[in-house]
């Protein structure tokens, strides 16, 4: 999935833990097979080979994922989007890019991404991609998949606790090596490596996507990595998007999806949804949360960092 996994298991058995991380290594790998854009073949590669010319039998497994990516499509209003793949890529992120794309360039480039011109048939288990020229990538919600995939199995192998990180999406289980509920660190976007505040969770997943690593600056203005798929141009405004919820494909799709609508929008879907939490950094280095969402501390990461908590404000000396 071009990206990097750790896998921790607690034990006072050191073979049992080993085992359990073995395990939890082969059902990524198993993942990967079935998802992967890169791999030929990959049953997603064959409907993208496939698309405006026939219909694909998959495996449930698969089916089901591309089944409930559609859903988040539906609840984003297209922010979250699967044929994403489908894009040009007009924008460059390597440091070459010294101007704009033309306007219609860019609308070009999105031209072939809709979630509605997915087509599946439950009955015979099989995927269209309508228009030629279609793709599809799992690459915002398919580390999410493995990494929810991989701790259900180490769960279930006699340890005291285990955990999975993937580039950024984490889930835990258990208790940490202390006894204790796992705290997760979240990194100030303007000092990497530097933790701003943490979170307690239990069996909990928390998935952190940022801008700050991949951009470009052109005319004294950053363009972020993270490309709206509606519009074709780079989503402005955050810095940072955790999601805390129990599962973490849920949680990674809805990160890119509250990065992609912003601020204000992101945070009125992650308050209706039950069971799910939010804690966003924009650009200005503003800290906002959803309405439930509750923090261990916040250390102030730059000088008159301003935050807001659910829908009191204050302000960090």
């Amino acid at each position: 999935m071009g990206s990097r996994f750790e896998l921790t298991a607690v034990s006072p058995d050191e073979k049992k833990a080993v085992s359990a991380i073995n395990a939890g290594i082969t059902e990524i790998k198993r993942i990967e097979k079935l998802i992967s854009s890169w791999d030929p073949r990959s049953q997603s590669s064959e409907i993208t080979r496939n698309a405006g010319i026939k219909p694909v039998v998959v495996d449930q497994e698969l089916f089901n994922l591309i089944r409930r990516s559609i859903k988040i499509s539906k609840l984003t209003h297209g922010a979250f989007d699967i044929s994403y793949a489908s894009l040009d890529k007009v924008w460059r992120f390597d440091g070459e890019m010294k101007n704009l794309p033309d306007s219609s360039e860019i609308a070009a480039s999105v031209a072939k991404i809709n979630y509605r011109n997915i087509i599946l048939n439950p009955e015979k288990r099989s995927v269209l991609l309508k228009d030629k020229g279609m793709k599809i990538g799992f690459g915002a919600i398919g580390k999410g998949y493995a990494a929810n995939k991989a701790l259900d199995i180490m769960s279930k192998m006699g340890l005291d606790g285990a955990l999975v990180n993937a580039s950024g999406d984490l889930i835990s289980w258990g208790k940490d090596e202390g006894g204790k509920n796992w705290k997760i660190g979240i990194v100030n976007p303007k000092q990497k490596g530097k933790v701003f505040s943490w979170l307690s969770i239990n069996e909990t997943a928390v998935v952190t996507s940022g801008n700050y690593e991949k951009f470009v600056i052109i005319n004294g203005k950053k363009y972020s990595h993270i490309i709206d798929p509606r519009t074709g141009y780079p989503v402005r405004g955050l810095s940072s998007v955790s999601i805390i919820c129990a599962n973490a494909e849920l949680a990674d799709a809805l990160a890119t999806s509250v990065f992609v609508l912003g601020k204000d929008k992101g945070l009125e879907l992650i308050n209706h949804l039950k069971g799910i939490e939010c804690l966003l950094v924009t650009d200005e280095q503003d800290l906002f949360t959803s309405d439930n969402l509750h923090l261990d501390y916040i250390k102030k990461p730059i000088a008159n960092y301003k935050y807001q908590i659910g829908k009191k404000h204050a302000q960090k000396e």
